[in-house]
Parts: structure tokens; C-alpha cells; sequence
């Protein structure tokens, strides 16, 4: 039995529950593309939050909370087949309780901590990445701090905590093009809302300040550098080139 469900970590915690109650998971596949399995059967699942509920407080409780909040960070991977990794290191958790997570050699655990990681990882380049620019909202509304990223994961809600306190008495915005979603906080609360791109840039504008910010950052990037002493390599690995045009002092080096 294939599984397609909405990409929502609710949806796929609601075909984990399919699994054990309705018919065991050969494959689980989130929305978008699918090619038709001739060999097996395909049912689609509605996200249900109470059948997802029973199934994260089983896992909190059968393995341990600290391995709930891995299954849903390794979830927001981009990792190919994440599902079933994740259903697989669930019913191994089952079976082996809170010492899974010291079965670092064991393929089915090896698989989620590298899911884990990535995302993890990504975030931590991320807060030092992320640049903003000020914004004003469209007809002179109040001004605020926007950035425009591309994770390569569904990172926002990872980023939060260290942005929406570092920035606690500004309002900012990190808007996600990808997947068309945004993070908005101030004053240490926060909140993830989908975002349509295209609805955001036509509500939002550069002040005029802006420029001024760009140019003087440009140039205090360009005077730290010793010319010298440059190694691109080591640029490239501690800043992808991924995410050099979302960068205000690499914009004229893409």
C-alpha cells in the first residue's frame, strides 16, 4: 500500500497511524508528482490532527520527547524518502525505546540523524547569512525588517527563537520563496503564515534609507578584505554560492 498525503507533518504522523491500524506502508508519498505503482494499490489519507496526536504522544512516550522533536526536524529535511526513514526508525523506536538514539552505526537511525543534521546545519549557516533590508508596507505604512531567503530545507520555524530575540524590539520578516511562507516576530513572539511571494513584494518596499544601508555595508565588506589573503574555496564552504544572491556584499560577485 502507497500512502500520498499533503506534505504536512500532521498528514504523514496521520499515515504512520494508517500503517499500524489500516494497512502496513510499502511507500508514503507527500502531494505533487506521483508515478503510478501498477504493483501496488495507492490510497490517499486526509490529514486527521487527532489520529496525528495519538501518534507523536506514542512516540513521545514509547521512545522519548527528545526523539519527537528529531522525527519532526529530520521531517523537514529535503531528504529523498525522509517518510519512510522516519516510519522505519519510528517502529525500531518502538521496539528498542530511548536507547535508539545511542544506535549510531545502525543504518535505520544513521538515516534520520543525517536528515537531523542537515537541517540543523543549514540553520546554523542561516544565522549568520540572513541579511535584511528595511521595509516600509505599501502606502507609507510602518517600516520593518524583511529578508528573502531559499533553504534548501523548511528551516523557519528553526530560525525563530534566535532571530525573533535578537531582534525583540524590531518587527522583521523571513519570508521562505520557496515554499511561499514567512516568518513574522517581534517583541520574542513569532509566528509562521503562508506568504504568496508575489502578494509580499507588491506590499512591501525599500526605504530610502536602504540604499544608503547597502552601499555602507558593501563598503565596510569590501575594506575588511585583504586582498592578499583571499581564498575563494574557503569562501565557497563557509558561504554557498546558493546563497550569494540573497547577500548584500556578494550581489555584484554572482
Amino acid at each position: 500500500m502507497n500512502y500520498l498525503y499533503d506534505g504536512t507533518f500532521d498528514g504523514f504522523l496521520t499515515c504512520v497511524y494508517h500503517h499500524w491500524y489500516t494497512e502496513k506502508a510499502e511507500g508514503i508519498f507527500s502531494d505533487g508528482p506521483y508515478q503510478l505503482d501498477l504493483c501496488r494499490y495507492a490510497m490517499t489519507v486526509e490529514t486527521d490532527t487527532e489520529k496525528a496526536a495519538r501518534v507523536l504522544a506514542a512516540i513521545t512516550k514509547k521512545i522519548s520527547k527528545w526523539d519527537a522533536k528529531r522525527v519532526y526536524q529530520a521531517f523537514c529535511s529535503n531528504e529523498a524518502e525522509k517518510e519512510m526513514k522516519l516510519l522505519r526508525y519510528i517502529a525500531y523506536g518502538f521496539k528498542r525505546g530511548p536507547k535508539i538514539r545511542l544506535m549510531h552505526g545502525d543504518p535505520v537511525v544513521k538515516a534520520v540523524e543525517a536528515a537531523e543534521y542537515r537541517v540543523g546545519y543549514e540553520v546554523h549557516r542561516l544565522c549568520g547569512l540572513i541579511r535584511f533590508e528595511e521595509v516600509v508596507e505599501s502606502g507609507g505604512g510602518n517600516t520593518l525588517l524583511y529578508s528573502g531567503i531559499e533553504p534548501d530545507n523548511d528551516v523557519l520555524e528553526f530560525l525563530a527563537p534566535h532571530f525573533a530575540d535578537r531582534f525583540k524590539c524590531e518587527p522583521i520578516i523571513i519570508h521562505d520563496l520557496k515554499r511561499d511562507k514567512a516568518l513574522f516576530a517581534f517583541g520574542r513572539k513569532w509566528e509562521v503564515y503562508a506568504a504568496a511571494s508575489e502578494k509580499m513584494h507588491a506590499e512591501i518596499e525599500a526605504t530610502e534609507r536602504e540604499q544608503g544601508y547597502r552601499a555602507l555595508w558593501k563598503q565596510y565588506f569590501d575594506a575588511m578584505a585583504i586582498k592578499e589573503r583571499k581564498n575563494s574555496g574557503c569562501q565557497r564552504r563557509f558561504m554557498p554560492v546558493r546563497y550569494w544572491k540573497r547577500l548584500t556584499e556578494m550581489k555584484e560577485s554572482v
